[in-house]
């Protein structure tokens, strides 16, 4: 795709498009009542789909809340992460895109040619992954890495997060399902051990410094193991507060100490034999076939074909952009002197815009955010035709995670509606926030971005809930951000609007950052160095953000480019549409449509506008 870059409608223009009232409101149902009627062979197609992918990844089944009736077995089980495990997705995706490609598609509607898309995009995509000669493919979804296990990949990370947050432990069965894939752990970590090795033996190893860090947090893992601790605690604790009768915490530490702790022995011992012979070198580029898994990597993430050069340059230019909005604000604020990246600088040292650093000042935060997010509750109606609950939570991220986590994260809950979305907070330290950024955080995470959108996905068919495409998702809360804006939300706390504006700068500069560490040749400290001195960013969030892009290679050039892709649909909507144009229509449209590849996007819109024309 060509440079999706476009300029922003004024709010002018955009509020002269908002509906005057809430004429035509309606709240979105469950999908449980859009499945009464008798299912066509198109939806039988997408259903057996999603039950082969659901197969092939069990823990996903738990997370979505479907693990249960003819699926309760994948309670027990893991994802298996060896190579034949690979193999076996690689297999699947293949067979199953062949029977999409060659279902006859005469006379379906809109929306199951839409799903149907879908499924050849990702798949597609993924394909081309599994092709590649290392690295772990998200089949829809984004987490995409050159590295087998690394700071931020690998079950030694995942399995014991999953298993003290999203396995439900509400009766014996439940216990005997947590043992069950307890026991399923040490193989999922020697699957990724023998990879390691094989990719390591075609001379793929990863970063000094992404080494260090996997070695000091797999050390604590281990420590933690070897003592008894999260992994049989969280099922002990669980099981006691249940009343659940079952000796189930010393099994769990029979397991744990038997099975798992030699298991991540050895992949720590691969990890060390690795270190010492690790470079500094930060990028893809100096790994062998670097430049076409980054090529890759970029395609996966955006969903489009642009290259690193001009996702490199389309940064640049719209960073240089958004500086030039957030200069006379900050001239208002009595900001005059020295760059746009200095003076936020400054303006993040104010006092009156921190936050006290204990639990008093915790709590404020979490209040704080509650307050923006019902403002934007209050707003919604004029921005959208059909509204969803926005069922959220906001809770503070757990402490022994916080050191590693980014400043926050969300999401929406289970399809039932019974568990709520989360707002993830990182609390280790106020720090990370400020009163001028946090609204517009709130507005990316929970309402209307991420939390918001999760919610009509979940009304869809489940393969279209399973897949995922990160332009589209992080796209999507940018324009949360944005929307927010428009709505008038900062009109009387301008500053609020600069840290938006510094929100979409820092994503500009992603695209500059991670295309010059991979296609550059940039060294990590060049690219933490950009993001402060350009952007003002702050140094203790933007060390592992540059760290991340080592490690998850392309991902972070999502966000800008998604988010730069819808705003150009909409303004080829409203010029298309004239006095006929209606943001509410536009964006039901495009949460209504689904998480979506952006060529199907701009199909989705496409589709809209000549009906609207009648």
């Amino acid at each position: 795709m060509s440079n999706p870059l476009s300029m922003p409608l004024s709010r002018r223009q955009t509020l002269a498009t908002l509906g005057a009232g809430t004429a035509g409101l309606a709240l979105a149902g469950p999908a449980a009542a859009l499945q009464a009627a008798p299912k066509s062979d198109a939806q039988k197609l997408l259903d057996s789909i999603a039950d082969n992918l659901i197969a092939l990844s069990p823990e996903g089944a738990t997370s979505l809340g479907i693990d249960t009736g003819a699926r309760a077995a994948e309670r027990g089980k893991l994802g298996d992460r060896s190579a034949a495990g690979q193999k076996a997705v690689a297999d699947t995706l293949r067979a199953d895109l062949a029977t999409v490609r060659a279902f006859d598609k005469t006379g379906l509607d809109h929306k199951t040619r839409t799903s149907l898309a879908v499924v050849e995009s990702a798949y597609g995509v993924a394909l081309d992954g599994f092709a590649l000669p290392y690295g772990d493919v998200a089949v829809g979804g984004w987490r995409n890495t050159p590295y087998v296990v690394i700071q931020n990949v690998g079950a030694y990370l995942d399995v014991p997060k999953f298993l003290d947050s999203d396995h439900p432990v509400k009766n014996a069965a439940d216990a005997e399902a947590y043992l069950s894939r307890l026991n399923a752990f040490p193989g999922a970590l020697d699957g990724e051990t023998e990879r390691l090795k094989a990719a390591a033996g075609q001379g793929l190893i990863a970063p000094a410094f992404l080494i260090d860090k996997a070695v000091k947090q797999m050390e604590a893992s281990l420590a933690d193991a070897r003592e008894g601790g999260g992994l049989v605690e969280s099922l002990a604790k669980r099981t006691r507060e249940g009343n659940i009768a079952g000796n189930w915490g010393p099994r769990a530490e029979t397991i744990t100490r038997g099975a798992v702790v030699p298991a991540l022995e050895r992949q720590l011992a691969e990890m060390k034999a690795q270190r010492a012979k690790a470079t500094m070198d930060a990028g893809l580029w100096a790994r062998p076939g670097g430049d076409e898994w980054y090529a890759w990597g970029l395609r996966a993430s955006t969903t489009t074909r642009m290259t690193p050069e001009e996702v490199h340059q389309m940064g640049r230019h719209e960073l240089a952009e958004l500086h030039g909005r957030m200069d006379p604000i900050l001239k208002k604020l009595g900001l005059t002197q020295g760059s746009v990246g200095d003076r936020m600088n400054a303006l993040a040292k104010d006092p009156k815009y921190k936050f006290p650093d204990n639990d008093a000042g915790r709590a404020e935060i979490v209040a704080y955010i509650q307050t923006w997010l019902g403002k934007i509750r209050a707003q919604l109606p004029r921005a959208f035709r059909t509204l969803v609950k926005g069922n959220v939570e906001v809770k503070r991220l757990p402490l022994a995670e916080e050191p590693g986590a980014p400043a926050a994260y969300g999401g929406a809950g289970s399809i039932d509606g019974s568990v709520p979305g989360k707002f993830w907070i990182n609390l280790r330290t106020t720090e990370l926030h400020s009163k001028y950024s946090l609204p517009d955080l709130a507005m990316h995470e929970a309402i209307p971005g991420h939390v918001w959108q999760g919610e009509y996905a979940n009304q869809m068919p489940l393969i279209r809930t399973m897949l995922a495409f990160n332009a589209y998702s992080e796209g999507w809360a940018l324009y949360a951000e944005q929307l927010a804006d428009e709505l008038g939300l900062y009109d009387d706390f301008e500053v609020g609007r600069l840290g938006y504006l510094q929100s979409l700068a820092f994503r500009a500069c992603r695209l500059v950052v991670d295309t010059g560490i991979h296609a550059k040749r940039w060294t990590r400290e060049q690219g933490v160095e950009f993001f402060v001195k350009e952007n003002g960013s702050n140094p203790l969030e933007v060390a592992s953000e540059v760290d991340r892009y080592c490690s998850w290679a392309g991902q972070a050039c999502g966000y800008k480019v998604g988010h730069s892709e819808i705003v150009r649909q909409r303004g080829l909507a409203q010029a298309a549409l004239g006095s006929k144009y209606d943001l509410r229509d536009f964006n039901n449209v495009v949460v209504e449509g689904g998480n979506v590849p952006l060529d199907v996007l701009a199909q989705n819109v496409a589709e809209y506008v000549a009906g609207a024309k009648g």
